[in-house]
């Protein structure tokens, strides 16, 4: 943090806890906004990380990179992923206890690539040995796997992760010597919701999961012959839903060796592989078979092409299938019937079939990986957490899926005040500080509006998914506005005002969540969460030889009358799993923020951020961490950075840290209510103070540096003299006047093939060495003075015409002090043309004459004081202060004027 205070008005703070403004939302928005135009993408909010997506590639995630953070104090740098990443990794190595990294935002705001960044630095950081590189290995080519299978592209992302994905790096730790460093030895990984309905259904402008494009375009010939697949993906109902199969931004053929290669790194055996092939294409052949009605309204197969090779991927009989897929066994009294599918049925018995499949294996592929990353060794160890989850989602349309995502998001928002107030107290109590109570919105009354016992959203859904009779979607929405009429959070089209019921259709139920409203259509609510799949389809799954199936429909599966769990009850207790693990842990987090909807480098809509920075809860968060001081800092880190400015501490102090801090802060006039000295660190409770301060730092600087520098220089020169008059009397050698000889052929030489081509490359002259630096002066004077002639000789009089007529001059300002600059204010209606000119010059009376003469003006010139007003170019304008100071300096002061400090007082009369 301490690194960048000078340079704060140019790119902003690099830490929101500093805004003096900090419950304005402008502001904040005013500072993202300055830092993300100057290509700084990262601002922190006390220990939290605000990344910005900015489309584009930045050069920051070299492995030189890693090298600077790497060990380094967390604000002793800018922002950056790898400064949090390091600092998590140290933090638990030195209290070995266990973390987490929550990285969220929504869909393309960056979380995946958030997530790899943090598993890219921990592979480099630890240690490297043969066992170690390939955990390290396993660990970064389970990510490429876990895309193709489990990410897709949306409207708003062409990566969007459709499913949560929580990571356990598993560290231990090694010791070398005196040092202790932490070596990832492990791993494992839960996966929350995936979105199985894309397997069937894609919205316009979107796209099934990556890896059946993959395989259709990148797959092998012989594989894509044994598979029966056909190499376009027009020929696969599944993949053309959307209509945007092909992708510019996406290269499927390259993304299939990546992941072909990974699986085989992460020690997939190649039966493993093949039959996980097969799966993959026999969701696509599933997606192909077609019914129609026969005579009596009953559902038959269109053709038994798709038939055919569904029986050989899977290895089930052609009839078993085709029974399958076209009745219903029923169980009656004693005996079991076979009840044909109408059309409609069978459709749907063949999508849940497919989203089973597909469903099932995904959960095989983690736990496979998982037993890929799992460490044998009982031994105590500490694990880093990663958490990439889906952000908040708002829709045109807002479903089952975006219910679920939203209530995640609550459960998490929920936790996060919890765990920032709880972390923040401890803090406070810790250093004997009185803590002040922070406003903020509590979310609890909206998760209970989802998950309470018998009156919450998902008991009153599963209550229509269980009962007897005809329940319907509908039916779900009148027992909900039956159940929840006049809560504060919910609304219906029936229980809605007359001005909020234009806004709501009579299928949707709007939630009032922390972020904002969000209406969602109860269609398809009851399917999606049933999730069901017909007995007798499990019975002909469980027939299958691949072994993946087998293993996804083990024949020991509980077949009992007794319905499953709900997709939605399943969910919560998830969240409430997850919840725990989180809550054991110590908390670290990632916002990650999406700048513009169309994904264009370099745009920032202020509409879009700001609705994000509110879902994200970041200004409840900059409240609660402000908490009423806005900087802390151990004492020994204040004093070794701030001592120069007291006599007393300068240049060593004696006695403990928090007396030469109490000493510092005495002398820089603080006021008792401007700071407060805890136990082991210094609360400054208003940004402004700390900001006086890094003034004076700065200009203790320069003064520092004079006083060392100077009698330095002069030291060096005295040296060089003396060292040449003792040489004065010696005879010349021959040696060295051959050699002084070749030196100068050399550079003269050199000098006539590199000489500048035009006035404009003046400053890029040879380096002269030191036997011809004079004579190099000389020649570059003349050879100056020759292009500048012939630059003049060649402007035609038309062009000095209009250039004259450009270059009319206003007025001429220079201060009433000797600094030798001057200021020509030129007259220019152009907005294409540059504004005002701002000159040093040696000979400023003698300039200054010479323009009142050629101009006939003798008001030409204006003396002024203090500051002088000046046009940058039309439209745009700047300012130059003048003072006296002990030494003459040019300098960009913290408002952006440009300072001009001249040596002594020397007024024009």
């Amino acid at each position: 943090m301490e690194c960048s205070l000078t340079a704060r008005d140019r790119v902003g703070l690099q830490d929101f806890v500093l805004l003096d403004a900090y419950t304005s939302e402008t502001a904040f928005l005013d500072n993202l906004r300055k830092r993300f135009h100057e290509n700084l993408i990262y601002t922190y909010i006390g220990t939290l990380l605000v990344s910005v997506n900015p489309y584009k590639e930045l050069g920051i995630y070299t492995k030189k990179q890693m090298d600077v953070y790497m060990g380094v104090n967390f604000f002793e740098l800018p922002p950056h992923i790898f400064a949090l990443a390091d600092n998590v990794y140290r933090t638990m190595i030195s209290e070995t206890n266990n973390h987490f990294i929550l990285i969220s935002g929504e869909s393309g705001a960056g979380k995946t690539e958030a997530s790899k960044k943090i598993l890219q630095f921990y592979a480099v950081s630890c240690p490297s040995t043969r066992l170690l590189d390939n955990v390290r290995d396993r660990l970064l080519l389970s990510n490429p796997v876990l895309e193709a299978f489990g990410n897709a592209k949306t409207l708003k992302n062409d990566n969007s992760s459709r499913f949560g994905k929580y990571m356990d790096i598993q560290q231990k730790a090694l010791f070398s010597n005196v040092f202790c460093k932490g070596a990832a030895v492990g791993g494992h990984i839960l996966s929350y919701l995936l979105e199985k309905s894309r397997v069937v259904h894609q919205n316009h402008g979107e796209r099934n999961f990556h890896v059946f494009y993959q395989l259709v375009e990148g797959g092998e010939d012989d594989l894509l012959r044994w598979l029966g697949l056909q190499r376009s993906c027009q020929n696969y109902r599944c993949l053309v839903k959307g209509d945007c199969a092909k992708v510019t931004s996406i290269n499927d053929k390259n993304d299939w060796k990546t992941v072909r290669k990974a699986l085989s790194i992460i020690e997939f055996s190649e039966s493993d592989i093949e039959h996980l092939f097969a799966i993959i294409a026999s969701v696509l052949h599933l997606g192909n078979v077609q019914f129609d009605a026969n005579i009596r309204g009953y559902a038959s197969l269109s053709n038994s092409n798709e038939l055919h090779w569904l029986s050989k991927l899977l290895g089930i009989q052609t009839h078993v299938l085709q029974e399958g897929l076209t009745h219903r066994k029923i169980e009656a009294k004693a005996e079991e019937v076979l009840s044909p599918f109408t059309t409609e049925h069978a459709i749907y018995a063949r999508d849940a079939l497919a989203k089973a499949i597909y469903g099932r294996t995904f959960n095989w592929l983690v736990n496979k990986i998982n037993e890929s990353l799992a460490n044998k060794d009982s031994s105590r160890k500490t694990v880093i957490g990663l958490l990439d989850i889906y952000g908040f989602e708002v829709f045109h349309v807002n479903s089952f899926e975006q219910f679920c995502i939203n209530y995640c998001n609550e459960k998490l928002q929920q936790l996060f005040i919890q765990l920032t107030l709880k972390s923040e107290q401890e803090e406070y109590e810790m250093e004997g500080i009185e803590w002040e109570p922070v406003p903020y919105f509590n979310n609890k009354i909206i998760c209970d509006l989802v998950e309470e016992k018998h009156r919450g959203i998902i008991s009153v859904l599963d209550e229509e998914c269980l009962r007897p009779g005809e329940a319907t979607d509908l039916t779900f929405l009148e027992k909900l506005e039956e159940t929840l009429n006049g809560h504060p959070h919910f609304v219906t089209h029936k229980l809605a005002d007359q001005k909020t019921r234009k806004t709501l259709e009579r299928g949707d139920f709007r939630l009032l969540h922390y972020a904002g409203e969000v209406t969602y259509s109860v269609k398809g609510f009851l399917d999606k969460n049933n999730d069901l799949l017909y007995r007798n389809i499990k019975d002909v799954m469980r027939q299958s030889q691949n072994n993946i199936i087998k293993l996804c429909f083990p024949k020991t599966e509980p077949d009992t009358k007794r319905r499953p769990e709900t997709v939605a009850t399943q969910f919560k207790s998830s969240l409430a799993g997850l919840t725990d693990i989180l809550m054991s842990k110590e908390p670290w987090y990632v916002r990650c923020v999406k700048p513009n909807s169309g994904k264009q480098p370099g745009r920032f809509d202020d509409v879009m951020v700001r609705h994000q920075v509110k879902y994200l809860g970041l200004m409840e968060h900059l409240r609660v961490r402000r908490a009423g001081f806005a900087y802390r800092r151990r004492y020994e880190v204040f004093l070794q950075r701030y001592k120069p400015l007291c006599p007393d501490t300068w240049p060593n102090w004696k006695g403990t840290a928090a007396e030469g801090v109490q000493r510092l802060v005495k002398h820089l006039g603080y006021k008792p209510d401007e700071y407060k000295m805890g136990r082991t660190k210094i609360f400054i409770r208003h940004p402004r103070t700390l900001f006086a301060t890094e003034d004076a730092f700065d200009v203790c600087k320069h003064q520092l540096v004079s006083f060392v520098s100077t009698p330095l220089l002069s030291a060096t020169r005295i040296e060089t003299c003396w060292r040449a008059t003792a040489n004065w009397n010696l005879p010349a050698c021959m040696d060295n006047s051959e050699y002084l000889a070749f030196v100068r052929q050399n550079y003269l030489t050199r000098l006539k093939d590199n000489l500048p081509k035009s006035i404009l490359q003046r400053n890029a002259w040879l380096t002269a060495p030191p036997i011809m630096q004079e004579a190099s002066r000389l020649l570059q004077k003349m050879y100056i003075r020759l292009m500048v002639r012939q630059y003049i000789r060649g402007i035609s009089a038309q062009r000095k015409a209009q250039v004259l007529s450009h270059m009319e001059a206003n007025s001429v300002s220079v201060s009433n002090l000797s600094d030798n600059f001057l200021i020509l204010h030129i007259a220019c209606d152009d907005v294409k043309q540059k504004g005002d000119l701002v000159l040093q010059c040696d000979y400023l009376f003698e300039a200054l004459t010479r323009l009142s003469v050629v101009t006939n003006n003798k008001n030409l010139v204006k003396i002024v004081q203090g500051s002088v007003r000046f046009d940058i170019q039309p439209g745009r304008e700047g300012f130059v202060d003048f003072k006296s100071g002990s030494e003459s300096m040019v300098y960009r002061a913290k408002n952006g004027h440009l300072m001009v400090v001249s040596r002594e007082m020397r007024e024009i009369n």
